[in-house]
């Protein structure tokens, strides 16, 4: 599914847990039915889901503070030791977190756009923090250690292109 990946990132980064997650994933998509024949701009769909998702875990994250769950006590501590609540942080979801998190969406729907090729160099060169040597990536690519920069640089003016084109 398309969002999936971006509302589970926005449950999770409101500090959420997988199962809570997958409770707002759910929520979003049974109101996104729901509420289907009343968009009326199907071109603001992600917009309409990121607000959504947000406030669900949101809503969520203020549930959770309603209902504490108890740990159990640390061994090295007395039976009679007082429990501590394990409380989500209250802080407010950051608007720029949402932000970068539909930049990185509409990257990726703009990568999955591109042809095959130009996906494989750029999953290559930059899925990782440390990206191989260009011998490694000519070597998993087929391709001349002298081709893959100017390749580079073609395959990212394309996604540039398809970003600005929307």
């Amino acid at each position: 599914m398309r969002y999936q990946r971006l509302v589970h990132t926005i449950a999770r980064r409101a500090g959420l847990d997988e199962a809570i997650a997958a409770d707002v994933f759910q929520e979003v998509f049974a109101r996104l039915l729901r509420h289907l024949d009343t968009l009326r701009e199907p071109q603001r769909l992600q917009a309409w889901i990121v607000t959504t998702a947000k406030r669900e875990a949101l809503h969520q994250r203020a549930r959770a503070r309603r209902e504490i769950a108890l740990d159990e006590p640390p061994a090295d501590r007395d039976d009679d030791a007082t429990l501590a609540p394990q409380l989500v942080d209250p802080g407010p979801l950051p608007d720029e977190l949402l932000d970068e998190l539909q930049q990185l969406e509409r990257l990726q729907r703009g990568v999955e756009r591109l042809d095959e090729r130009c996906r494989a160099l750029i999953g290559a060169l930059y899925r990782d923090d440390a990206p191989p040597a260009y011998e490694v990536i000519a070597v998993r690519l087929a391709m001349p250690v002298g081709s893959i920069g100017p390749t580079r640089a073609r395959c990212l003016d394309r996604l540039r292109r398809l970003l600005l084109a929307g």
